[in-house]
């Protein structure tokens, strides 16, 4: 039953395969109501828990988890983390280990990651590194944690230099979990912000979807973004489940982002990203917010009112994809009429365009070079191109890039 036509409350369930785990299936659940059933299979009496949440999950959903882990005998601890790039650390992985140690967890026990990409990703990394490896579930609280942090085994930590720069998941591994439970229910908790970032990486999934089953996607999104922002059980549903099967189709392919740039593969989720990563962390930012609801006219709507920085990680992505499609028009690798619908997106999503206090474009192109993904200190940048696929190109002119970080200027 496709996902727009299933009932809401109904778990999807999607295999994603990967050879990490000596051909062994990821499932991947979606839907209402399944934290209490997280870790179900997975567990014999006895055995150990660490629950790693952060402040941003209500306590009656951390509770249900915590109830479905007891009714399975098992022995539970819990550590709470603060959900911010600075936290997202080594320290943090430290008092992470500290509680694995403490709570005396075995190869055969569990890490469950409940919240935002910060906890999926750095918790994820505690489950990778613990005794070389204990299994992980994860259990994402917020729309980006579900449609992309959650998914692929992508785990992390950012590193701080001497200097003060924070690098963006610069310390890391290849861990999958052993579960992915997308229960739809925490969505209710997320601020309208919250929700909004979350719709940057599902748009970024659209731009390279046409290749990876879901040419409709792209077209689908932007038609679906009132429904969204108005949290419709039923489109949210349909659009974790359409996003995460253009993720898991990468993720099979591609598993550790070794595909040559000219097959594109796992990296083609980068898309945005080297853009993102250099702007996220930048002080001193501010733009302005969407229009309050219920307006009828723009014309006669007063001036937004500024949001002040630093921006999320999903208002980054989306900047970063408008900055990716007006270079892709530059280099005449898209329809000109691209990088116009991907602002008219984003604005119909409420999420920034252009900012104020942004940095010379030869401060954030610095900081682009520091990406993972460059190579031989050559900036490897992922472009939408026509019929929503990207490719990967290492030839850009580096003046190209910098008008596309100066068109950002308010």
């Amino acid at each position: 039953m496709p996902p727009s036509t299933r009932p809401v409350n109904a778990p999807v369930a999607i295999a994603l395969k990967t050879a990490a785990r000596q051909g062994e299936r990821c499932r991947i659940l979606i839907g209402q109501g399944l934290l209490n059933r997280a870790a179900d299979a997975l567990l014999r009496p006895g055995q150990r828990v660490l629950v790693v949440t952060d402040h941003g999950v209500p306590a009656s959903m951390h509770a249900l988890l915590v109830d479905g882990l007891l009714r399975l005998d098992a022995h539970v601890a819990s550590i709470t983390i603060k959900p911010t790039e600075r936290a997202k650390s080594l320290r943090t992985l430290e008092l992470i280990l500290d509680a694995a140690c403490e709570h005396r967890l075995e190869r055969g026990d569990l890490i469950i990651a409940l919240g935002g990409g910060i906890i999926t990703d750095v918790a994820g990394f505690a489950a990778a590194t613990y005794r070389r490896g204990v299994r992980v579930v994860q259990c994402p609280s917020t729309l980006l944690a579900m449609v992309d942090a959650s998914v692929g085994g992508k785990t992390g930590v950012n590193l701080t230099t001497s200097g003060g720069a924070l690098l963006k998941n610069m310390a890391g591994a290849f861990h999958q979990p052993a579960r992915v439970v997308i229960d739809t229910a925490l969505l209710e908790s997320l601020s309208d912000r919250q929700l909004r970032s979350g719709l940057a990486e599902c748009l970024k999934h659209a731009l390279i979807s046409g290749g990876l089953g879901d040419k409709l996607l792209w077209t689908w999104t932007q038609a679906s973004l009132h429904a969204l922002l108005a949290h419709d059980p039923r489109a949210l549903a349909a659009l974790i489940a359409r996003n995460v099967r253009v993720k898991a189709r990468v993720v099979a392919g591609d598993e550790r982002e070794l595909a040559p740039p000219r097959k594109g593969g796992r990296m083609l989720l980068n898309l945005g990203h080297t853009f993102a990563h250099a702007i996220e962390t930048v002080p001193g930012l501010s733009w302005p917010g969407p229009p309050a609801p219920g307006l009828a006219s723009p014309v006669r709507a007063p001036a937004p009112k500024l949001v002040r920085g630093p921006l999320t990680h999903g208002e980054a992505v989306g900047l970063g994809l408008l900055a990716a499609a007006r270079l892709s028009r530059a280099m005449r690798l898209c329809e000109p009429a691209l990088p116009d619908q991907v602002r008219d997106a984003l604005t119909r999503a409420g999420l920034p365009t252009a900012l104020h206090g942004l940095p010379d474009a030869s401060e954030i192109l610095d900081r682009m070079r520091h990406d993972k993904k460059a190579a031989a200190g050559k900036l490897r940048l992922i472009l939408p191109v026509r019929a929503c696929r990207a490719v990967v190109r290492e030839d850009v002119p580096e003046n190209l890039v910098l008008a596309a970080i100066d068109a950002w200027r308010a």
